[in-house]
């Protein structure tokens, strides 16, 4: 049975209600949108991950070993790799010195860290406009029932 009168209407919205302070659950818990589990937006990469997959993918590339590049640039075989884990955020001077032993520049290197951060971007741009059940994706549409 309605508990609305014979000529009013209801609006149910479309988006995803974000929950105000204190409207929570139990423990003050936020609620979870109807529809399923909430979906968290991948994260954004650290600068040093991206700077540590082009190192690395340079130096597989060249066929060259880690102790072969740290020789050459003279860094410690394991510092070198955790930069290229993304575990260590090297100095300017340790990455400029780990470009040079590949044969490239301190430009080249950060260039090609920063098309992949890029490449991230669009790739999320693209996510979020096809993925409706994205939570950042867009609603362009209203419903409207009687």
């Amino acid at each position: 049975m309605s508990t609305h009168a014979p000529n009013e209407s209801r609006v149910i919205s479309l988006r995803p209600q974000a929950p105000s302070p204190g409207s929570g659950g139990a423990a003050g818990a936020p609620r979870r949108p109807v529809g399923g589990p909430q979906r968290r937006a991948p994260r954004e990469p650290l600068w040093r991950d991206l700077v540590g997959d082009v190192l690395r993918r340079e130096r597989l590339a060249q066929e060259r070993t880690l102790k072969d590049v740290s020789e050459a640039a003279r860094i410690s075989m394991p510092y070198l790799s955790e930069v290229e884990r993304g575990r260590k955020e090297a100095s300017s001077e340790v990455l400029a010195a780990a470009a040079q032993a590949l044969g490239l520049g301190l430009a080249d290197l950060l260039l090609l860290a920063g098309d992949e951060l890029a490449r991230h971007a669009r790739s999320r741009v693209v996510r979020s406009r096809t993925s409706p059940t994205s939570p950042t994706a867009q609603y362009d549409g209203f419903c409207l029932a009687a």
